[in-house]
């Protein structure tokens, strides 16, 4: 019979400002259908600087990151898909894979999903601290932990020739900018784009258009060292952002855009990208912003140019499908996502990783384990 046991993992328990604390806590076996995973890396995303900037709330305390990666060590009752020892990608979307909308393809607008209450499916949590409270695992992830406990279902396998750091940026950056170019936008070979915001999700995005075909590929950021990574993953064009920047694309693209991204969650931003597009086109909404803010757009100018706005979440992925085949492309050389990483950080760096994020000054800190301390 398996037992608890003591990991350590970031906290987050919103009494110290924006700071994490890494604690010991215990972690339960895994139950029914469900398998332990020895974390090796784990991604710092902007979603988990929305809770401790206190820009989205959570249950807490909780067990911060959601962009996970590592081997399955454990697994529970009713387990058949997966082995003690496989290189596993998590996703943190865990729908409920019996609902209209999973039974029709569309996990990602499940109803009864749980993971934005940082709730396991069945609505409990594997974690607890030592006084015996509950932690929550955000997004039902908490990859910010030496080992986690996940749906099976939600450990997809990987080849094992895929690095740890880049598995892990599958799992949500990587995955949600490749979905909103393949999946939400449907870019076709030759259609044009714009990319606002050149951070982890936003090079993903450019990365994905270059392997679609798309020409031209316009970047957009405030920083011009941003801009040369946007370059380097594939952007044709580079723009510093300024309030002519609907004239500038409009002359990179004979009028406009076909297909515009915000990948920041920025309302202003959000608010221009219909302006960068040509009629009929599309303007698709990546990036997330703080709760309760809402955005100003032309209804009807919308309405007569035809163009449609798209909402993406999660880059309208199918994890099991789509992990892999973004793995196959980056290991056959395809799509480009070594760039991405800019800075590596032990678990006890965590603070400095978002204080750098907060900063602007990297594309994606990932947080390693050292096989000599697991």
């Amino acid at each position: 019979m398996q037992e608890n046991i003591s990991v350590r993992a970031a906290v987050y328990r919103g009494d110290d400002g924006d700071r994490l604390a890494v604690e010991t806590l215990r972690l339960a076996p895994p139950s029914h259908g469900e398998v332990r995973v020895r974390v090796r890396a784990a991604g710092v995303c902007g979603s988990d600087r929305h809770v401790i900037d206190g820009e989205w709330h959570v249950p807490l305390p909780a067990v911060m990151g959601h962009e996970a990666a590592g081997i399955v060590e454990a697994i529970g009752p009713g387990v058949r898909e997966l082995a003690v020892g496989d290189h596993v990608i998590i996703a943190w979307h865990q729908a409920c894979q019996r609902c209209a909308e999973c039974a029709g393809g569309k996990p990602w607008a499940c109803t009864r999903v749980r993971s934005n209450d940082s709730q396991l499916p069945d609505g409990t949590t594997r974690w607890s601290t030592e006084t015996g409270d509950s932690a929550w695992p955000y997004l039902a992830v908490g990859a910010m932990s030496e080992r986690i406990v996940v749906p099976d279902f939600a450990a997809i396998k990987c080849d094992p020739r895929v690095p740890f750091e880049i598995a892990s940026l599958i799992g949500c950056s990587v995955g949600t900018g490749y979905g909103a170019v393949v999946n939400n936008a449907q870019v076709v070979a030759g259609e044009s784009a714009v990319v606002i915001g050149a951070g982890g999700v936003g090079i993903s995005i450019i990365s994905a258009l270059k392997l679609a075909g798309a020409f031209p590929i316009i970047a957009v950021d405030v920083n011009p060292e941003k801009l040369t990574e946007a370059a380097a993953a594939g952007a044709s064009h580079t723009l510093l952002s300024g309030d002519d920047l609907p004239e500038q694309v409009a002359s990179l693209t004979d009028g406009g855009a076909d297909v515009a991204f915000e990948a920041i969650g920025r309302v202003q931003t959000m608010e221009l990208l219909p302006a960068l597009i040509r009629p009929g086109a599309r303007a698709v909404f990546v990036g997330l912003p703080p709760e309760g803010q809402s955005l100003q757009l032309d209804g009807l100018q919308l309405a007569y140019d035809g163009k449609t706005i798209i909402g993406s979440n999660y880059g309208g992925l199918v994890p099991a499908r789509d992990f892999p085949r973004i793995a196959s492309a980056y290991l056959a050389g395809e799509l480009e996502l070594d760039g991405l990483i800019s800075a590596r950080a032990s678990l006890d760096e965590v603070n400095e990783a978002f204080d750098a994020m907060r900063r602007g000054e990297r594309t994606r800190t990932v947080i390693t384990f050292d096989d000599a301390t697991a």
